[in-house]
């Protein structure tokens, strides 16, 4: 049974063109990571199901590295009517040239759902997402890395969003952004409008987590958070993770409402 409280004209907008050098080093001869298998399912395969389940209408996924082998993948799951490819030769620069690669989709008038393509994670994830307007995702148990894209909150309202740690603000609430952004169709051309300035200036090694920054610090009040802290998910950048998400995460999909049970 699908989930029956779709809003009309949403997209997915996934990111998948990076080359994953932190898990498997600088060669080009590895798979691409949204391939890897977890409890017989392809992450991108996991993916589609999920979107699919909840009513987004189509999926559009931004590829680079081994963009081939995602089509392969797409044939074998005959999803081709409902995932359209987005191909940016430059995947080797940084991601904000991925999400520009898009920005026609940013302003087509729909409602827009970006994600990350290398994220095993439990469909609640994108439960708690769907019923609001311009909506990110939040984990309070958030690692003392300098991996994690940090969000930090004061009454209520996003007061920075980045990598880098914050310390010379005053905050209540700080936790790690799962890759997931839910964005009305007036948010989703604004945004598209600041990945044209990056580029524009010349900043294509930026990620594109900055220009959502700005969107996010021009709009504060304009964003919702969604606490989804206890809920099993892991994004895919080192080896350990491949480890960790197939000992610990993958296990925790199974008996807890995840939808993908019963597909």
């Amino acid at each position: 049974m699908a989930f029956t409280e779709s809003v009309p004209k949403l997209r997915a907008v996934m990111m998948a063109a990076g080359v994953g050098s932190r898990l498997y080093g600088n060669n080009d001869s590895h798979p691409h990571k949204a391939l890897l298998r977890f409890g017989g399912r392809s992450l991108l395969q996991r993916h589609i199901e999920l979107l699919q389940f909840f009513g987004v209408q189509e999926l559009v996924l931004v590829t680079g590295y081994r963009s081939e082998e995602l089509g392969q993948e797409l044939v074998r799951l005959n999803v081709l009517d409902y995932v359209s490819i987005r191909y940016n030769p430059r995947f080797r620069r940084g991601s904000l040239l991925s999400l520009w690669t898009v920005r026609d989709v940013l302003r087509s008038g729909a409602s827009i759902l970006c994600m990350d393509a290398d994220v095993l994670y439990h469909s609640d994830l994108l439960r708690r997402l769907m019923p609001h307007r311009n909506c990110l995702l939040l984990d309070r148990n958030v690692e003392s890395t300098e991996e994690p894209v940090r969000l930090y909150i004061q009454n209520g309202r996003i007061i920075d969003f980045r990598k880098l740690m914050v310390t010379d603000v005053p905050y209540e609430t700080m936790g790690e952004w799962p890759g997931f952004l839910r964005l009305v169709p007036e948010s989703a051309a604004r945004l598209a409008d600041r990945l044209e300035m990056f580029v524009a200036a010349g900043r294509l090694d930026a990620p594109y987590e900055e220009a959502m920054r700005e969107e996010f610090l021009a709009r504060p009040n304009t964003f919702s958070i969604e606490d989804i802290t206890g809920l099993p998910w892991i994004e895919i950048d080192f080896p350990a993770d491949v480890e960790r998400a197939r000992r610990d995460v993958l296990p925790r999909l199974t008996g807890l409402g995840h939808c993908l049970d019963g597909i």
